[in-house]
């Protein structure tokens, strides 16, 4: 089975940590992303294939397969809250580490948030703060998200605002751009043109996360469904895979039969 359509981008999915190889292979792909560990929790990275960090590395070299390693849902380095701001640097370095140890392209960590007193511009220079706190040995890329009205990543103003902080960071080469579909459609982000605006604050978009949107449009619900069983639609999500010309992680419910599933309905469209 091809793993890429002629002309499109490379399709991957997001697995189960167990065993990410096996789970590449059954999707009939080379790209897959995982957590390490829990994603609700400080505890830190974990690496459950086994034979540990060393031998899934190995193991991914081997099959040709590249990970993302996706930081957990709860790492929020904007916030002024020191409770949650200074444990969240700690642990987006842990999971860039163990990225680096696994020999994962990058590093997907969601924008958070501030609180609803708080000027965005606090966050904004968080960002900066943790982007210099970190040591880079792989790429971070940050997610737009779907939710809250202090989100730093919701909207493309927030999104200007984030950019413009970072790219002042030592360190900023290696700070990139994930476009999560269902995100920008509840998060109130047009997807006709979604591309184009985001490469105009940014510059680039690393990775892709492809996903049909339950909800309706800014709706702010981060509830996934798979291509075309959504509010956005096949067509659509395919117009947006082919301007952003980057690699694409599903992140739609069900396993590989669903996935192939997903995977088929987009080369249909590619």
């Amino acid at each position: 089975m091809s793993t890429t359509a002629p002309t499109g981008p490379l399709l991957g999915a997001h697995v189960d940590q167990t065993d990410p190889i096996a789970e590449a292979a059954a999707r009939g792909t080379t790209l897959v992303q995982m957590f390490l560990g829990d994603p609700q929790s400080y505890k830190g990275p974990v690496v459950e294939y086994p034979g540990g960090a060393e031998a899934l590395r190995a193991a991914a070299q081997e099959a040709g397969v590249q990970v993302v390693v996706h930081a957990p849902y709860i790492v929020n380095v904007a916030t002024t809250n020191n409770r949650i701001r200074i444990p969240s640097r700690k642990l987006l370095q842990q999971h860039v580490d163990a990225a680096a140890e696994i020999g994962a392209i990058g590093v997907v960590v969601h924008g958070g948030h501030v609180n609803k007193t708080d000027d965005p511009a606090k966050g904004f220079d968080n960002w900066r703060k943790a982007i210099e706190a970190t040591d880079l040995k792989v790429p971070v890329w940050i997610e737009n998200t779907a939710g809250g009205d202090h989100a730093m990543a919701r909207r493309l103003d927030r999104i200007a605002g984030v950019w413009e902080a970072v790219s002042k960071a030592e360190g900023f080469e290696q700070v990139g751009f994930c476009l999560d579909t269902c995100h920008a459609h509840a998060g109130g982000i047009e997807l006709g043109d979604v591309v184009e605006q985001v490469k105009a604050l940014t510059g680039r978009i690393d990775l892709v996360h492809c996903n049909d949107s339950r909800d309706e449009f800014d709706s702010g619900a981060d509830r996934h469904a798979n291509v075309g069983a959504g509010a956005i639609g096949a067509d659509v999500l395919a117009d947006v895979l082919r301007a952003a010309g980057a690699p694409v992680v599903l992140e739609t419910p069900g396993g590989a039969a669903e996935h192939l599933a997903d995977f088929e309905a987009l080369r249909a469209r590619l």
